[in-house]
């Protein structure tokens, strides 16, 4: 076995977690593959893998070797479909990554599209709130939702969100509105861990106002957070795509218009090494046309009423 098949096994072994599932993935006898990862560890002269009985976990360094090995596999794959012409049009395997709400809302749309354009095309597409890393993970490109803290990654962006608040009539029918931020504290919150990663929400085109907030409700999915809004539990806040529908229905009521903060960038991303890949073109350029149609950013806000008025 060379040096790229043992980087091959040695990242399936993390991957999976197991010397068995790496080896039925790659059609190897179990015993090929852990004489693989031990020819690495041998010509590196460290341990990649702590093994016992019941599991085993990457060291340090093995951490480190497996994001270069993934790395490597993936330069040397596209090198291949270069060399054979294969960027001419998608096909074979692409792995994407979004948020759980927007992905099904959004990414989902695109996939199904390119599927139905492109025969020769499959696609695994990853929901998960959590950041993904893309290099390690294997995953060609994903949807990301803010201000990019990773300068490695291609970044383009195809729109933008808003954080809005919202509550439901029922809710509003027995409380007054809320007329500033500060005026939250008097209030049944319910937030949601995703978008509310710390305990103040921000508000104002500079996000200098800055409100403490004291949930009585804790959910870690958006679905729950606008479910429970429109139960009349409380007031939560989300971003607008997350409650478009709701809002244009009038389940659920916008305030504190006057102090959103500004928008969100929505950006697709890519590690550099994908530039070349067919796969990658094609979901940007289905995802761009997609979000031309639908724009993100327009809540429909129910201000039939002043927002610091309850429903009589």
């Amino acid at each position: 076995m060379d040096r790229l098949d043992a980087m091959r096994a040695f990242a399936a072994v993390a991957d999976l977690g197991s010397f068995a599932e790496a080896a039925r993935r790659l059609r190897l006898s179990p015993a090929a593959v852990t004489r693989a990862v031990a020819l690495l560890e041998d010509q590196l002269g460290l341990m990649l893998l702590n093994r016992t009985t019941r599991s085993l976990k990457l060291t340090e360094r093995g951490v480190l070797y497996l994001e270069a090995c993934k790395g490597i596999l993936s330069d040397v794959e596209e090198a291949g479909r270069r060399v054979r012409g294969e960027n001419a049009a998608p096909r074979g395997m692409m792995v994407l990554a979004a948020p759980v709400f927007f992905g099904r809302l959004h990414v989902l749309p695109v996939v199904t599209r390119m599927l139905d354009e492109h025969r020769e095309l499959s696609i695994r597409l990853m929901l998960s709130d959590r950041l993904v890393h893309l290099v390690e993970e294997g995953i060609d490109a994903a949807v990301r939702i803010g201000e990019l803290a990773d300068s490695t990654l291609v970044a383009l962006k195809v729109g933008e969100v808003r954080r809005v608040v919202v509550a439901g009539p029922d809710y509003l029918a027995a409380r007054d509105a809320p007329a500033t931020p500060a005026a939250l504290a008097g209030h049944d919150l319910i937030a949601f861990e995703g978008v509310d990663a710390t305990d103040d929400w921000r508000f104002g085109q500079n996000e200098r106002t800055s409100v403490r907030i004291e949930p009585r409700l804790t959910v870690n999915t958006a679905d729950a957070a606008i479910t429970a809004a429109e139960a009349g539990l409380g007031i939560t806040r989300a971003l607008s795509y997350q409650v478009d529908a709701a809002l244009r229905a009038g389940r659920l009521c916008e305030l504190l218009v006057p102090f959103v903060p500004p928008p969100m960038p929505v950006n697709i991303v890519y590690p550099q090494h994908r530039q070349g890949s067919a796969n990658v073109a094609a979901f940007v350029t289905s995802a761009r046309a997609h979000f031309r149609k639908l724009p993100m950013i327009g809540v429909a806000s129910r201000r039939a009423r002043p927002q610091n008025a309850a429903p009589k």
